[in-house]
């Protein structure tokens, strides 16, 4: 393996739209979403860890949620666990890491990528990883790995690409925000926009540059404890300082200013498996189009349902198409798919009616 390839997986996360399993206390990224027998975390550091050294994979992750990640990681040590003692977006974060990784080896490359997303085919993406590795190696740009949008969504940022660019690793023209359905529909008929899954690839040298140059006070906030990273000191250093961090995320603070950001359409599959819909459409159906996960079920007169249960329970359903129905702990979930985007919502109003421990 190649000891200048570093990864930092993000997982600070709660992904709200997946409670009732999604959780504060243990969010999806540390569950079985998939029912493989994995989780999305150990389903994420397994892929990179086909071609990144363990040791130089670093997960990025709040502090309550450290136990977790060495449970579910066994070959983690504690020092590649970087935790944040505050939410404050993601540039904050990468920066604070990719110090952290110069000090270690400054001739290294990262990648910068999200521990809950699905991957099926993890040797293109190895391929397309490596790719932008190479070229982060040998010139002073900011890399991202851009997914062919199947469909105009809304959900998602959009990434465009100089249409008369017909290298493998494309040169972005510019980040586009989430657009309505006809801007989305014209994305696609112009062929090069790609969606933004937040997967970035850069040397540390070049992204460290580049919060020297844009983000002068983030840099000098966290350039200041250069002298504590991976140390016993880093901890009271980060403790005292981190919650001054401006909030803001590498979106903004970083690659909306770079003129020097490329993008390689990916080769494989993906989702970002953002909600139950977004599961439902990556798991295996019956056929009447429901998907099922762990659970034993009876369904009669059903369709395109998503159930998720606890493995081996029973769940008999009779009449119902298009639903959402999840049993978890002391929660029972029966939502209409179509209003999947207000289940955020909806565990707000259940934390208020009921407590903070069933959100």
């Amino acid at each position: 393996m190649n000891k200048n390839y570093y990864a930092v997986l993000m997982a600070g996360g709660v992904g709200s739209r997946f409670w009732p399993v999604s959780t504060t206390d243990n969010p999806k990224q540390f569950h079985d979403m998939l029912g493989t027998g994995d989780t999305l975390i150990q389903k994420t550091f397994s892929r990179l860890n086909k071609f990144i050294p363990t040791e130089n994979i670093l997960i990025l992750t709040n502090e309550r949620y450290n136990d977790l990640v060495l449970e579910q990681l066994p070959l983690v040590k504690q020092d590649q666990v970087v935790l944040e003692p505050a939410m404050r977006n993601t540039a904050p974060c990468i920066l604070y890491a990719a110090l952290k990784i110069q000090k270690m080896n400054p001739n290294a490359v990262m990648i910068v990528a999200p521990s809950d997303h699905w991957i099926e085919d993890e040797q293109a993406f190895e391929n397309d990883v490596t790719a932008c590795f190479e070229k982060c190696e040998n010139e002073d740009v900011l890399c991202t790995l851009g997914i062919q949008p199947a469909y105009p969504n809304t959900g998602f940022g959009y990434i465009e690409y100089e249409k008369q660019d017909a290298n493998q690793i494309k040169k972005v023209a510019q980040f586009r925000e989430k657009p309505n359905l006809e801007t989305a529909k014209d994305f696609l008929a112009q062929g090069n926009f790609l969606w933004n899954a937040g997967i970035f690839m850069w040397s540390v040298s070049t992204i460290v540059n580049a919060f020297k140059s844009y983000q002068a006070k983030q840099f000098e906030l966290f350039n200041n404890g250069i002298s504590c990273y991976n140390t016993a000191d880093e901890q009271e250093f980060i403790a005292e300082n981190y919650p001054k961090a401006e909030n803001i995320s590498i979106d903004y603070a970083i690659l909306e200013n770079s003129k020097s950001i490329f993008t390689l359409p990916a080769t494989f599959d993906w989702n970002d498996l953002g909600t139950w819909g977004a599961l439902y459409e990556k798991l295996d159906k019956d056929q009447s189009e429901n998907a099922v996960v762990n659970a034993q079920s009876l369904l009669i007169d059903s369709k395109s349902n998503m159930i998720s249960a606890a493995k081996g329970k029973i769940v008999v359903v009779d009449g119902l198409e298009d639903y959402i129905i999840v049993d978890k702990d002391d929660v029972l979930l029966i939502y209409p798919k179509s209003k999947q985007q207000d289940i955020k919502q909806v565990r707000g109003q259940v934390k208020d009616e009921f407590g903070d421990q069933y959100a």
